[in-house]
């Protein structure tokens, strides 16, 4: 008899209990979808950059994109392993406190690897003018957008300009 007692409670009781679970679990991913659809976002940012006649290098933000995904993982870099001609890329928010930076490599030096008999030979291009693109993770609060090249006096900015949310 108490085995037939068992038989029938304990699945009542596993029943009732998933109910309630899964009730829980989705009023959870309703109020996380929310959260999700606004700090769940991409932003992608496209730039040009060319050489003019005097050396200086002058950079446009080609187009900006923004779409839902995550980034799997967020660039880290230190300033101390920044080289001359590397650009800093920094987005911050409206009150000027940085949101991100990354560090990108020279756009117009590129290392480009050749094969070869002897083997694997890296050489540096030189190039006028060519296109890279930045991710970031995207917040409502991204409002400003500023790029530093690194010099032999330091980080020099060379590029600002305000994003549209």
């Amino acid at each position: 008899m108490k085995n037939l007692l068992n038989f029938f409670i304990v699945p009542v009781f596993m029943f009732c209990s998933f109910q309630k679970e899964s009730a829980l679990s989705l009023s959870r991913e309703t109020e996380s979808g929310k959260i999700a659809a606004v700090s769940d976002s991409i932003i992608y940012l496209f730039f040009k950059v060319n050489k003019d006649r005097p050396g200086n290098d002058q950079i446009a933000l080609q187009e900006s994109k923004i779409t839902s995904g995550k980034l799997k993982a967020v660039p880290v870099f230190d300033k101390k392993e920044a080289q001359n001609g590397d650009l800093i890329i920094t987005i911050s928010a409206e009150d000027g406190s940085e949101i991100a930076q990354q560090l990108v490599k020279n756009p117009l030096k590129p290392e480009l690897e050749v094969y070869e008999k002897e083997g694997i030979t890296r050489h540096q291009a030189s190039l006028q003018n060519a296109e890279f693109s930045v991710r970031f993770s995207f917040s409502e609060n991204v409002r400003n957008l500023k790029i530093e090249k690194i010099t032999e006096k330091g980080a020099q900015v060379i590029f600002t300009q305000k994003l549209s949310s």
